[in-house]
């Protein structure tokens, strides 16, 4: 796993990161904290979002066309959170980062195994990285909490109540009863 979203190199003389001015009433350090937060939640975000597309092109067997169907339909949800988080940063005054080299560098989710072909496995493979992202997300938004930042709390809840519903959609698959 990556560590911590790296800064976009924009740094003013105290060695922070430079926001833009904004007239949002959040305090300067919250809105750096939130930039940090969300550019994390980009990187994972994108990550996924590409994980579910290689698991898209790839499946084989079966259960082929749903599962095609199934990922296509998760990857089309979670691209619309990609361009929400983004634009929350530099609503705070951040520059997003949101290029595919900066989601690679500084995701958070276990690379997607390559070689695998069968449903089952793409299925499993991204119910892992789905509950990995999950986690990552709820923490964000405890975090967002504590520094009183209920926009990027509220966006967080919504990305992670559709989440959860794509995990529970992946795991139903794998479940016998």
């Amino acid at each position: 796993m990556a560590t911590q979203a790296r800064t976009n190199g924009r740094r003013g003389a105290e060695g922070k990161e430079r926001l833009a001015e904004t007239r949002s009433d959040l305090a300067l350090e919250t809105r750096r904290k939130m930039v940090s937060l969300l550019n994390q939640q980009l990187a994972d975000t994108s990550d996924l979002y590409s994980q579910t597309k290689q698991a898209h092109w790839n499946v084989k067997g079966p259960e082929f066309f749903q599962l095609h169907e199934l990922f296509d339909l998760l990857a089309k949800n979670i691209d619309g959170y990609i361009d929400q988080i983004a634009e929350r940063v530099t609503a705070l005054g951040g520059e997003a980062r949101g290029t595919v080299r900066m989601a690679a560098a500084d995701s958070r989710l276990p690379e997607f195994p390559e070689g695998l072909r069968r449903g089952l496995q793409h299925v499993e493979a991204l119910a892992e990285r789905y509950a990995a992202y999950a986690a990552s997300t709820r923490t964000g938004i405890d975090t967002a909490e504590q520094a009183g930042d209920t926009g990027t709390a509220d966006l967080l809840t919504e990305v992670v109540r559709d989440i959860d519903k794509h995990l529970w959609f992946l795991e139903a698959h794998c479940q016998t009863e």
